[in-house]
């Protein structure tokens, strides 16, 4: 069974120019595959499609053997989305807000308290934790919602732009611990993400999307070496004829 499975995915807008266009691609369990494309390739749409935040206009969809459109309730207890522009409650204190989170998805207190601590690690706040979330800056508030988003296991993780406002040295300790879930604990990820190097390190498979269409797929170092190009950014330009 896939962990994820999208065939022939088309989702209309408004305007009627279809934000994705026939995509089809899989996902394997144990995982991580990337999105990589500009923006307005349909990177967003797709991941909102897969965690049944919106509906497809035709195609299908599939999540652990689930239909997002008739078994969405299913899916939504067995995967974490972290959107690109999640929001805080800003009153609450980092740990009050992490406690609420784990309070939810927790089946008893000792379990709670372990995603709590987890989620401590992951996100390097240290004293910070105790402040209210609205002193924060933009990374500090990314790292504690990438926390959020691992420290409840999930069977797929969706991560949109998961290193979106942090340092070089932030960024790369929560890469470290995306790949640390994945192979001590059989995450699935799917990702996005505009840093193409980024992708690269992270991901086992890549599929290049513009204007909502798939381009090509596959690991970094089988589409690099396709196209004859050292880096992922040097893949997609060749692929879509930029260069």
């Amino acid at each position: 069974m896939k962990a994820v499975e999208v065939v022939n995915l088309v989702k209309v807008y408004g305007g009627g120019i279809p934000a994705i266009d026939n995509l089809t691609f899989a996902v394997e369990p144990g995982e991580i595959y990337g999105l990589i494309g500009p923006n307005g390739a349909g990177k967003t749409t797709t991941l909102r499609i897969v965690a049944t935040l919106i509906k497809p206009t035709s195609g299908s969809v599939r999540v652990l053997g689930f239909d997002v459109v008739d078994q969405a309730e299913y899916i939504r207890r067995m995967i974490s989305y972290l959107p690109e522009e999640a929001g805080v409650y800003g009153n609450l204190t980092g740990y009050e807000y992490l406690r609420f989170i784990a309070d939810i998805y927790a089946k008893s207190g000792d379990e709670s308290e372990s995603m709590i601590e987890e989620a401590l690690e992951i996100s390097g706040l240290g004293s910070r934790i105790k402040d209210r979330v609205k002193s924060y800056s933009r990374g500090m508030r990314r790292r504690l919602q990438v926390a959020r988003t691992l420290m409840v296991k999930p069977k797929l993780a969706i991560l949109d732009e998961p290193t979106s406002g942090l340092d070089v040295y932030h960024a790369h300790y929560i890469r470290r611990c995306i790949r640390r879930y994945v192979d001590e604990y059989g995450l699935t990820v799917l990702i996005s993400s505009h840093n193409m190097l980024e992708i690269e390190y992270l991901c086992d498979r890549i599929l290049l999307i513009h204007r909502g269409r798939s381009i090509d797929d596959g690991p970094p170092r089988i589409l690099k070496e396709k196209y004859s190009s050292n880096n992922m950014e040097e893949v997609f330009l060749k692929a879509v004829g930029l260069t």
